[in-house]
Order: structure tokens, then C-alpha cells, then sequence
């Protein structure tokens, strides 16, 4: 069989996995070979050169590399929140595609800082957690406040890196390689045609730019952990064929307690992914639908959105909780692989787009009620 570039990719992804993971980031080099597959032009708007993924054709393909690796996952799911720009001033997206369509986004919109009006916009001080992926940042956007054009809403500044102090602290347990430092700003001024409201009314009439940008955003981080536990299980698989226990007890293949439970965390994953990916594409097909009219996500279909992302990430941690309990005393070292992915599924699940709140916010509306977080679409 013919090896693809995003084959080659991953099998090189294998090889530097632990080089991420040490130095706390995914190098620039490498993410350069990600923009060479298109993942960062698959929100770009077309008018600037973008080539659009449908979601489900993107979510795919972050869960494979997640498969490899988790933090290189986290760090590719940002190809597609291109679409949060959306509602900048079309002459600003001009100039932020001129070199080309792609463009490698990070964001760091908490906590939100003060910003001093100036004539032409603001002047930003402060520091900003979470910034992931922004050592190989083309721009990234930091959080500042709105007002009352912007409902109440925060801003989003974009500024250049190198107008920034980036601070290495990313010390966790998992997801090491994402790199989600730091951002500090001193005195750096932000016209105001280059800042955003998160969520705001996009000036770009493409279906993309109609499906929910908050809510696509929840499903690219959600999907890491699919890919996390699907490495899990392939592990289980393989090492249960293989070698016996220490004790002289029977291979864990041959196990009855094993085969069940593997198989049961087999098709509770599956049963997360098959909603997920349904409802991605639901959406999706309602959009495109009747082009050049184009179409709308419900309040209901972006709830099952929200819901299925939200469950998607919980589950495929506990699917990776159950392998490792499933794996006998060799699991609990340090070193053992499951111990990795283990931490790396614990991750998502406690991103605020993926809380248990999500959970009734969903119930809410499917109930015919507002939800009850803000930014729920």
C-alpha cells in the first residue's frame, strides 16, 4: 500500500513524539509539515486562498494524529478556529492572508487584561495563561475587555509573537508537548480594525463561517481525546497478546475479565465517536444544503454538538481508566506507556467548553430553554 504525506507524517510524528514532550512543545519545523497538509488553510476563507474541511473531514484527521500524539493533536486542532477571526474587518483578513492562506493561530483570551484606549485602539498590558501551540505561531490573540458595542463581550487582540514575551512554564503532567505558555504584554498598542468579540457576527458569508465558531472550537479539542483512547486500546490489544505474567499467570489475552472489558471499552468509545461524528456532520450537511442559499445550525442541532463533544471527552477517559485498571500491576510504573496517555486523556475533559456544565446546558435546550453557560454557541 502506498504510504501518504499524512502517513509519512504520522510515522514521523512516532519518531519526535518524546522530543515534544521534553522540551514542552511541538517544534516549528513540524508544524510546518502540518500547514504542508492543509490543516492550517482548512479554515481560511476561500476568498483568501482557504481550502474548507468540512468539520467532520477535520475532526478526523485530528484524531488520528492524536492516535500518535495527544499534545500534537491539541496543537493541530487549532487549524480550525481560524474561523473565530471571522468577524474582522475583511481589509484586516486581507492583510493577515497576503503571505498566504496559511496561517497558524493561538489564543491566550484568559484571564482578560486592561487595555488603554488610544487614538487608534488600545494599549495592551498583562499576562495571559494557556496560549498552546505559540512557539510556532504565525499570530496569536490575547483577551481584553468589551464594551458596550461588543454586548458585554470580550475582545480579541491579535498581535504578532514577537511583540511578546513568551514565558516556557508549561509544567504538567499531561499533555507536556502543547506548549501552552505564557503570554505577557508591556505597552504593546493593537489598532482596533486588528481586535474581535469572540463569537461575534462573522463579515465572511461561507458555510464555515456559519457553523457555530465556539462550538467547532470544543469539538477539536474533544476529538484529542478520542484519538488518546483509541492508542490506548491498540496498546491493550497488542500487549495482551503477548508476553505472560510474571507470576506464571495466564497472558492477559487469555483472560475472560480482559477480553470482556477491552471489548466493552471498545464499543463505548465507538458508541461516543458514531454520535460525535453524527452530529458534525448533521450540522454540516444543514448548511450546505440549498447553496447558494445557505442554511443555518439549529439551537438544537448545536446543542447535540455541544453535548456529544462534552461526552465524547469524558468518555474516552474513562475508557483509558479502564485499560489501565484492566492491565495488572505493570500499568502502575512511572514509565509504562499507559501512564502517558492516561494523562493526556485526563486533559480535555477540563477544558471549560467540555465541563459536566455542558451537560445541562445541553438538557436546557433540547428542553426548550436558554442554555445556562455563556458562549454556548
Amino acid at each position: 500500500m502506498t504510504q501518504t504525506a499524512f502517513d509519512r507524517m504520522l510515522a514521523e510524528l512516532a519518531d519526535r513524539r518524546a522530543e515534544f514532550h521534553v522540551q514542552g512543545y511541538v517544534s516549528k519545523d513540524f508544524v510546518g509539515k502540518l500547514k504542508a497538509l492543509g490543516l492550517y488553510r482548512s479554515a481560511t476563507p476561500e476568498q483568501f486562498g482557504g481550502e474548507t474541511m468540512p468539520p467532520a473531514v477535520f475532526l478526523d484527521k485530528i484524531e488520528r494524529i492524536s492516535a500518535v500524539d495527544g499534545s500534537t493533536g491539541w496543537v493541530a486542532s487549532f487549524g480550525s478556529q481560524l474561523v473565530y477571526l471571522g468577524s474582522l474587518p475583511l481589509e484586516t483578513q486581507a492583510k493577515l492572508y497576503a503571505d498566504g492562506p496559511d496561517v497558524v493561530f493561538a489564543g491566550a483570551l484568559f484571564p482578560v487584561q486592561q487595555a488603554a484606549p488610544t487614538e487608534r485602539g488600545f494599549l495592551v498590558n498583562g499576562r495571559w495563561k494557556f496560549a498552546s501551540g505559540c512557539m510556532a505561531a504565525d499570530i496569536v490573540c490575547v483577551g481584553i475587555p468589551g464594551d458596550d458595542s461588543t454586548l458585554g463581550k470580550p475582545r480579541g487582540a491579535l498581535i504578532r509573537p514577537e511583540r511578546l514575551e513568551i514565558v516556557p512554564d508549561w509544567d504538567v503532567v499531561g499533555m507536556r508537548g502543547t506548549g501552552s505558555f505564557d503570554l505577557v504584554a508591556t505597552d504593546v498598542e493593537v489598532e482596533r480594525e486588528w481586535t474581535f468579540i469572540r463569537g461575534g457576527e462573522p463579515v465572511v458569508d461561507e458555510p464555515l463561517y456559519r457553523y457555530p465558531a465556539i462550538t467547532y472550537a470544543a469539538q477539536a479539542l474533544s476529538v484529542v481525546s478520542a484519538g488518546v483512547a483509541r492508542a490506548a486500546l491498540t496498546f491493550a490489544k497488542e500487549i495482551g497478546s503477548g508476553r505472560a505474567s510474571i507470576t506464571g499467570a495466564p497472558k492477559l489475552a487469555d483472560r475472560a475479565y480482559y477480553r470482556a472489558g477491552i471489548a466493552e471499552a471498545e464499543a463505548t468509545l465507538r458508541s461516543a465517536r458514531a454520535y460525535f461524528y453524527e452530529a458534525a456532520d448533521d450540522a454540516w450537511q444543514s448548511l450546505v444544503a440549498g447553496r447558494p442559499i445557505l442554511g443555518t445550525v439549529s439551537d438544537e442541532q448545536n446543542a447535540h454538538l455541544r453535548l456529544s463533544a462534552a461526552y465524547l471527552a469524558r468518555t474516552s477517559a474513562d475508557v483509558v481508566h479502564k485499560v489501565v485498571s484492566l492491565s495488572g500491576t505493570a500499568a502502575i510504573y512511572r514509565d509504562h506507556p499507559l501512564q502517558a496517555l492516561l494523562a493526556d486523556a485526563l486533559v480535555p475533559q477540563e477544558h471549560a467548553f467540555l465541563s459536566p456544565a455542558m451537560y445541562d446546558a445541553a438538557g436546557a435546550v433540547l428542553m426548550g430553554q436558554p442554555p445556562t453557560v455563556p458562549a454556548f454557541r
